[in-house]
């Protein structure tokens, strides 16, 4: 099959880069007064997610001496639902994956599946929700929320990902996640959301919350400390700002999409929904661009554990992908979130060829050769892509794409897999 000729290119988005995390984060938690928050003596749960978060153990570094300064007693907990595989050890492993350990942050990290009742919403008619809570984070005298602010996978609203959810989701374990997601068939992602963190900061366990921002390059933008009080206002400015500096795909149509690499680190559905243009989420209506006709993912990352989350929104896949699956993280996280449809293994073939050309022999009446292709390391790094010949004529006219070179065959190795992606810096 004759395979459309790729071209690298470069796209410059608008992104602001904090010059020093640690720095500005003493600059905002001096601006709220922790120490007027926060007593000596007094212990804190700093919460940690499972996302690829930029400087996230500098951010968890700088907080953790930072009210160790003032004399608190700081440690950290995981704050990731069900992720992990669901298990104490699971969720401080993959902590450890990010840096961050009790030596490397200087506090405990203190990792249980254990969950309290906080107590119950009226939510509906004749319908109440329980309010769970990490028991470390529950037995804490206060509980920081430290979390990037960005766009959900799985639904818009005026609050996504970010410090609320972590709060609901992240710290309700994976009792509470499994709980809320069932809860969000009935009554909607935002009002579940909304509802049990607004109860949780009701509770006056939240002291503050620690808001980052990203830019389209996986870089720092911004970090906010916020009290209590404001946490929700907050949050909604910043997940403004943070959609604006989102890195995108510069085409809203295309014939397929080559990903390098899905997982759990780059996203919590594997691929940024936003991004690809697909959720297969239930009760919600899917993105209307980009559209996208074929996927194909090439492999998981090593981050991911075999948590393969999200595979089910490519249309082709790898066997060497379908191998890395653990089966166990990927079912228990698509149970909890009751997205099992999002896990389904697409076709897989045993080399990137093979499942090229097949992809390329489903979308209808295009020569293969004149396909719209593009072909990506991750949905989290869109600065250089490979584009098709067809769409290099588009890229010219485009005020934020560079051309960076001619285009060329797809190059193979000799078991017909593409070669790595070799982006600048990575």
């Amino acid at each position: 099959m004759a395979l459309p000729k790729m071209a690298r290119v470069r796209q410059h988005f608008d992104a602001p880069t904090l010059p020093d995390l640690r720095f500005t984060i003493r600059e905002e938690l001096d601006r709220i007064d922790v120490a007027s928050i926060v007593r000596s003596g007094e212990t804190v749960a700093i919460t940690a997610g499972s996302r690829g978060v930029a400087n996230i153990a500098t951010a968890v570094k700088a907080t953790v001496d930072y009210l160790k300064e003032i004399g608190a007693k700081p440690f950290v907990v995981p704050a990731m639902g069900s992720h992990g595989g669901a298990t104490a050890e699971g969720q401080r492993n993959v902590l450890e994956h990010y840096g961050i350990t009790e030596t490397t942050v200087g506090a405990p990290v203190k990792a249980t599946m254990e969950v309290v009742e906080l107590g119950k919403i009226s939510h509906g008619r004749d319908s109440t929700l329980p309010v769970f809570m990490d028991r470390y984070a529950a037995e804490a005298d206060h509980v920081v929320p430290l979390n990037r602010i960005k766009a959900h996978t799985d639904f818009n609203g005026s609050i996504e990902s970010g410090l609320v959810k972590m709060m609901v989701i992240g710290l309700g374990k994976q009792q509470g996640a499994n709980y809320y997601h069932r809860a969000f068939f009935q009554y909607g992602f935002e009002n579940v959301i909304m509802a049990v963190g607004r109860f949780v900061l009701d509770t006056d366990k939240i002291a503050f919350g620690l808001g980052l921002i990203e830019n389209a390059h996986e870089q720092t933008a911004k970090a906010v400390a916020m009290p209590a009080a404001r946490l929700i206002q907050t949050e909604r400015q910043l997940l403004v700002e943070a959609k604006s500096l989102m890195g995108r795909l510069p085409f809203e149509e295309l014939d397929l999409l080559i990903v390098d690499f899905t997982g759990k680190n780059i996203s919590g559905t594997g691929m940024d929904s936003n991004v690809i243009g697909r959720m297969m989420q239930n009760f919600e209506p899917e993105p209307v661009k980009p559209q996208i006709l074929r996927i194909f993912v090439r492999d998981l990352t090593e981050e991911s554990d075999g948590n393969a989350t999200g595979i089910g929104l490519a249309d082709f896949t790898t066997t060497r992908l379908v191998d890395k699956i653990d089966r166990h993280a990927t079912y228990m996280n698509g149970i909890t979130a009751l997205g099992p449809q999002k896990s389904k293994i697409p076709f897989y073939y045993d080399t990137d060829r093979e499942a090229i050309e097949v992809a390329l022999e489903t979308i209808g009446l295009t020569k293969p050769e004149n396909a719209r292709v593009v072909r990506i390391e991750s949905t989290l790094r869109l600065t250089e892509l490979d584009i098709s010949e067809v769409l290099v004529k588009d890229a010219q006219l485009h005020s934020n794409l560079e051309v960076l070179g001619d285009v060329q065959p797809f190059i193979f190795d000799e078991t017909d897999n593409l070669l790595p992606f070799a982006s600048e810096g990575h």
